[in-house]
């Protein structure tokens, strides 16, 4: 029981963030109000969108993305209105393009040098001749011998 209820206060915090005062007249603008906002991040909450957020800051971009689309602006220009705004950390999904590309790509690179280096090791690692254990030479036999007589 007590479980249920921890899984359902859990899922429901979505939607206290939304003020029913926010809600658009217009289903089919409040639906692409909804859609925008799940795509834009509250630059105070950590990886939260604007549409789960109760900040201040994400409430004030719920009504900016409501403004641009009562003012006519498409989804595309509403998202390019904010990211002017507020940059392009704002997006919850950020572009593939400029220097974002370079930082898309600097994970699997680092992980394939890793990988490469890694692999040198083991190669050079086993190509080195292994010392046998427990076998001494002439000189180290002698030696031992000399110190156990005495």
């Amino acid at each position: 029981m007590i479980r249920a209820l921890l899984i359902w206060v859990l899922l429901a915090t979505p939607v206290l963030a939304l003020d029913p005062s926010e809600l658009l007249q217009d289903p089919v603008l409040e639906d692409r109000a909804r859609e925008i906002s799940k795509g834009l991040r509250c630059p105070v909450c950590q990886n939260e969108s604007i549409d789960e957020s109760n900040a201040t800051v994400a409430q004030d971009l719920r009504a900016l993305v409501r403004e641009r689309l009562l003012a006519g602006d498409s989804n595309t220009e509403v998202v390019d209105f904010v990211v002017d705004r507020y940059g392009e950390y704002v997006l919850l999904n950020p572009q593939t393009t400029g220097a974002n590309l370079a930082l898309w790509l600097a994970g699997p690179a680092m992980l394939l040098l890793g990988a490469g280096v890694a692999g040198v090791y083991i190669r050079r690692r086993d190509a080195q001749p292994k010392e046998q254990a427990g076998v001494l030479s002439k000189e180290e036999a002698a030696r031992l011998s000399k110190i156990l007589d005495d």
